[in-house]
């Protein structure tokens, strides 16, 4: 049976999808197409270019994955994991405001735990 709470819980966690979803696909597909300010940011980092398109693989492939189901928790893990990455990058090699990667970190882990959390979850987003 599904009580209100959980309908608000479901609603409340596809709205966190879209909006996770959309700025990890924006931010993932600039990575991948060679925008020029995200080849100056992973220049700065001195790994190569080949980690921007790594990285935006991951995150275009974890939004998507925020949508399907059976993968949403593993999506939303990836994508939190791609943020500590981030912030730790802001913290130690690029300065400027970590507080974006913070602030979509919180939002990958909300996502986990309203998704495991949620029994009507998958059911619903089915």
């Amino acid at each position: 049976m599904v009580t209100r709470r959980n309908k608000n819980a479901v609603i409340t966690l596809w709205i966190l999808k879209v909006l996770v979803g959309l700025a990890f696909l924006a931010a993932g597909s600039s990575k991948l197409a060679g925008a020029t300010p995200m080849v100056a940011v992973f220049a700065k980092i001195g790994f190569g270019q080949w980690f921007r398109i790594l990285t935006g693989l991951l995150e275009v492939v974890g939004a998507v994955g925020l949508f399907v189901p059976r993968w949403t928790a593993s999506a939303a893990t990836l994508l939190a994991a791609v943020m500590v990455g981030a912030i730790g990058f802001h913290l130690t090699m690029l300065g400027g405001n970590p507080l974006p990667p913070i602030v979509l970190f919180i939002l990958a882990t909300l996502i986990i735990w309203l998704h495991k959390g949620n029994p009507d979850a998958e059911a619903q987003s089915a």
